[in-house]
């Protein structure tokens, strides 16, 4: 099951604040995502947001339909309020509040994936304890 990763650039020194708004974060109202024709294109397994001096990296686990993810969190209150309190330590500015915009920086800001690797892909199989 894939990961991706996305990445704000921040103002450094706003650590400690930027982890509170994300103490408080508002989850998604189901994990399921669709397609933009309605179909079920796929589930976000987690997430997980780091940070550091001038990087915030948020990673997605999820299976499925990648490009279906933006329209997803696009369209979550909870996605919409940490956009609108983190926009103060954003080093540059954007336009998330449209699906559109969202949409747009959900795409430019996603990392490239050099490696993934997982118990799957290891040359000695799946173990069990």
């Amino acid at each position: 099951m894939p990961y991706a990763a996305i990445t704000y650039r921040v103002r450094p020194g706003h650590e400690d604040e930027i982890a509170e708004l994300f103490a408080g974060f508002r989850r998604v109202d189901t994990p399921e995502f669709k397609d933009a024709s309605g179909r079920a294109a796929g589930k976000l397994l987690g997430t997980a947001v780091f940070v550091k001096d001038d990087v915030l990296v948020r990673v997605i686990h999820y299976e499925g339909d990648f490009g279906a993810i933006a329209g997803h969190m696009a369209a979550q209150p909870g996605v919409h309020a940490i956009e609108e309190k983190l926009a103060p330590f954003l080093a540059e500015p954007r336009d998330t509040s449209t699906a559109d915009g969202f949409a747009a920086y959900f795409r430019d800001a996603t990392m490239r994936r050099v490696a993934e690797l997982s118990v799957d892909t290891h040359p000695g199989g799946r173990t069990t304890a």
